[in-house]
């Protein structure tokens, strides 16, 4: 049986071309991803998984700089046969290597991989335990956008459906946009709904290079909703592979007295139908049982839409410098239960 060769990858087409024909393909393990994290002046690695010269895995891992010591992160991926223990155990052991190498405190894994005994025993055989902090969404909530519109419509809960039949009715406007002057003015109300809902926001820096990387891929689409000129909400749409993701959304105080936020949501939604995407990905939501959860309300908003959640498994880490791993674990521990999240 073919050792597994284990590569890095710097061409761009060879590692697209095969990740997009994965059924777990998405944004997070995409070429694009790595490149807007380059930009932030994160180190990065792609390696490839090769068989008889043939390549059969990818895995994209990002080194992050904490106070609390350097740890690396495989968000979404590796995108792998998690059926072939021989592939799966020669992922591990690179990603160890490599974290090793680099002196990292821990590794952070959240696999596009559903939960389940089968999953979680994937990771507990190469001694990964939960982590005490999400690594990205690991509950979504997910929509098939393959049926036509008037069956996705009447999927909807009833009040989503009136909400969107008021937006139109009262005049909202939606606008698609790659213009990078309006990255700006999409920060600046992240401040402002960060501030409303007691959470911090993300640095203008991280969304100007994430909004470029992907304009320029066109694999992304800012949504403004409009009444009057008056911005209601604004929705940054990642268009890869075959789905559409509601990465981030925010919006005005005027926008919490209109319904513009729900129309968005459906143009967004058509406008994936439109480029072929089988599905659209709302995102983190809250468990459905915790109404004392920060992202409660929107989880709601959300669900409203008719989608199925999907939980992948949550994110998975493995100690490489245990006394240091203690700290650290301590410090998420407690901003987990601060954030109530």
């Amino acid at each position: 049986m073919a050792e597994i060769d284990i590569k890095t990858i710097e061409d761009k087409k060879e590692w697209e071309e095969f990740l997009i024909k994965q059924e777990e393909a998405n944004f997070l393990q995409s070429w694009y991803w790595g490149e807007f994290h380059k930009r932030l002046g994160k180190e990065i690695e792609r390696v490839g998984f090769y068989e008889n010269k043939k390549l059969i895995g990818v895995m994209l891992s990002i080194t992050e700089n904490a106070k609390r010591g350097k740890y690396l992160t495989v968000p979404g991926g590796p995108i792998i046969d998690w059926e072939n223990k021989k592939l799966v155990k020669a992922a591990f052991s690179d990603i160890k290597r490599f974290a090793t190498l680099k002196k990292c405190v821990f590794v952070r894994i959240r696999p596009q991989l559903i939960e389940s005994e089968f999953s979680e025993k994937v990771f507990k055989d190469f001694d990964y335990h939960k982590s005490p902090m999400h690594l990205t969404a690991d509950l979504t909530t997910q929509l098939d956008i393959t049926k036509s519109a008037d069956e996705l419509l009447t999927g909807m809960r009833k009040t989503t459906r009136y909400e969107i039949r008021q937006a139109e009715k009262l005049g909202i406007k939606i606008a698609t946009s790659k213009d990078e002057l309006l990255i700006k003015e999409f920060y600046n109300l992240q401040m402002e709904t960060a501030k409303r809902q007691h959470f911090v926001g993300f640095s203008y820096q991280f969304f100007s290079e994430q909004f470029e990387v992907f304009f320029e891929a066109d694999s992304a689409l800012l949504f403004t909703a409009t009444l009057d000129e008056k911005i209601l909400a604004q929705a940054f749409i990642i268009f890869y592979g075959s789905e559409a993701v509601y990465h981030y959304g925010v919006s005005t105080e005027e926008g919490r007295r209109y319904p513009g936020a729900y129309l968005l949501q459906w143009e967004a939604i058509k406008i994936a139908k439109k480029r072929g995407i089988k599905r659209y990905n709302f995102w983190g939501v809250a468990p459905i049982d915790n109404k004392n959860h920060r992202f409660h309300g929107v989880s709601v908003f959300k669900r409203g839409f008719g989608g199925e959640d999907v939980h992948y498994l949550p994110a998975q880490d493995l100690i490489i410098d245990y006394p240091r791993y203690i700290i650290s674990f301590a410090i998420e521990r407690a901003r987990k239960m601060v954030r109530k999240v």
